[in-house]
């Protein structure tokens, strides 16, 4: 089973030229049956907190859940999503043969800098999906850029029972060093695989260097993108997961230290 890591340039509030983009880069990829597609947080309109017009009104749905079921993959996309309480930046997930999300999680951690919490209503719980493997499924914790930087997070998704933690982000290139340090670190203590999508190129705000990366539980590098448009396919495998916390199993010691 392979993960699939889209990184491109996001076109600025473009939905349709978004979804060609993704189309057009997965074509090289070849994507298998069963596989794990992963796309950057708000693919579908960059990092934009125009959200009365950005929100998605189905068609980034539509478009995810047609992916699913043409290419046979789980397809995880973050877009901007209109819910009770505002707008919510959404990590979602669709599964073959189903229009509705197998998991859905909105953004605990807002980017004040970046005025994000001025546009997008803080998400409140994580959400969790499995993915089908040989010998049971691998369970899948999603998470969104700024949420890299909070480890109570991915320690909370471990204790959930996350076996593999998928990003999505818009991570700008004023802090690019600390992105593949943040990731490593959340993937060797949390034992765990953690999947990073960046995006690349620029929008009318920011520039972004991509570093798409993948890490498995001991904080070995699978593979890793520089700063231009591609795909990075992973094998992951479950039983490495399994057999790392079954060796060593320093995630059972964890102890909360409160205030």
């Amino acid at each position: 089973m392979r993960a699939h890591l889209v990184q491109f340039d996001i076109a600025w509030e473009d939905p349709t030229e978004n979804f060609s983009r993704v189309r057009t880069l997965l074509r090289t990829a070849k994507p298998a049956r069963g596989d794990l597609v992963v796309l950057p947080e708000m693919f579908d309109t960059g990092f934009s907190m125009n959200t009365a017009s950005t929100a998605d009104r189905g068609e980034t749905l539509a478009f995810l859940a047609g992916l699913a079921d043409e290419l046979g993959v789980l397809v995880q996309g973050g877009r901007t999503v209109m819910g009770p309480e505002g707008a919510r930046n959404e990590m979602v997930t669709l599964a073959p043969g189903s229009a509705e999300p197998i998991a859905r999680y909105a953004k605990i951690h807002l980017f004040s800098l970046g005025g994000e919490q001025k546009a997008i209503a803080h998400g409140q719980d994580l959400d969790f999906y499995d993915w089908p493997a040989e010998g049971g499924p691998l369970r899948v914790c999603p998470t969104i850029c700024y949420d890299l930087r909070f480890p109570e997070l991915f320690r909370r998704g471990l204790l959930g029972g996350a076996e593999l933690f998928a990003l999505g982000a818009c991570w700008l290139e004023a802090r690019h060093a600390h992105w593949p340090a943040l990731l490593l670190a959340r993937a060797i203590e949390n034992q765990a695989f953690v999947l990073g999508v960046n995006r690349v190129g620029t929008d009318p705000n920011a520039r972004y260097l991509g570093g798409s990366i993948a890490i498995d539980p001991r904080g070995t590098i699978l593979g890793q993108l520089g700063d231009q448009p591609g795909v990075l396919s992973a094998e992951i495998d479950p039983s490495v997961v399994r057999a790392s916390r079954k060796s060593f199993p320093a995630w059972k010691d964890h102890r909360l230290l409160r205030p």
